[in-house]
């Protein structure tokens, strides 16, 4: 780990520094500070707080908030129900992988996008929908994506 990773790393450990049963939480932490948990973290909290490594990383990769792979500044997410299918959300989604130059799943090089494939974001009326961060944008038709993109550039 880099010296500024390890520094947020002891941080992050010294807040809950004798406390009981706060695993999730400081994994959450480490989440929330490095948007994603990083291998060399869970070694790290596996010999500090003497829990083996495979039970922090089955606890890490049960919880969807939680990542072990890197994942990029701002998540988007195609919508692929039902609904947004048939307007096209199988296009936007094409697309949108074009732009990136990458496939669904995959984080871009400079870590700014990881693009994802849901099953239904839940606003059927105003599909197909692309979720960028918190951003829900709706009836997105293929010349609206280069523009989403542009916004979070």
């Amino acid at each position: 780990m880099r010296d500024a990773d390890q520094k947020k790393l002891d941080e992050i450990l010294n807040k809950y520094n004798g406390a009981e049963g706060f695993l999730i939480q400081l994994l959450l932490d480490l989440q929330s500070e490095f948007n994603w948990i990083p291998r060399e973290a869970v070694s790290e909290l596996s010999e500090r707080l003497k829990i083996p490594c495979s039970q922090i990383f089955r606890i890490a990769s049960f919880y969807k908030a939680m990542s072990l792979n890197p994942i990029g500044k701002h998540k988007i997410s195609v919508c692929m129900g039902t609904a947004c299918q048939v307007r096209g959300a199988q296009k936007i989604l094409d697309l949108t992988e074009s732009k990136l130059k990458v496939k669904q799943g995959e984080t871009t090089p400079d870590m700014n996008f990881t693009l994802k494939r849901v099953n239904c974001l839940g606003c059927c009326a105003i599909g197909p929908v692309i979720v960028v961060d918190d951003d829900y944008h709706g009836r997105v038709a293929s010349e609206k994506v280069d523009k989403i993109l542009r916004q979070y550039d």
